[in-house]
């Protein structure tokens, strides 16, 4: 589970990067890439050390003019944590 006050950032073995090729955004590393949903791509886009979990959820609500996506976006970070993508 996030630490609600830890500010979350995709490790620097990964880089997030648009790839037209896959029509999509991917996240590389050495071993690889991995092709990103919109949704996912949204969510990493602000992993740059600036946020903590719920001024990520505040952002991309905002953003897309929505509420109620915690869940979810919650869900996705944990899993991105558990893939060693984040620190």
């Amino acid at each position: 589970m996030t630490d609600e006050a830890h500010n979350l950032k995709l490790k620097t073995l990964f880089r997030m990067q648009w790839e037209p090729a896959q029509d999509a955004h991917v996240l590389l590393y050495p071993e690889g890439m991995v092709k990103l949903n919109q949704s996912a791509a949204e969510i990493l886009k602000r992993c740059d050390g600036t946020r903590n979990i719920d001024t990520l959820i505040a952002d991309l609500e905002q953003a897309f003019n929505t509420t109620g996506i915690g869940g979810e976006v919650r869900s996705f970070v944990a899993e991105a944590q558990r893939r060693g993508w984040l620190e």
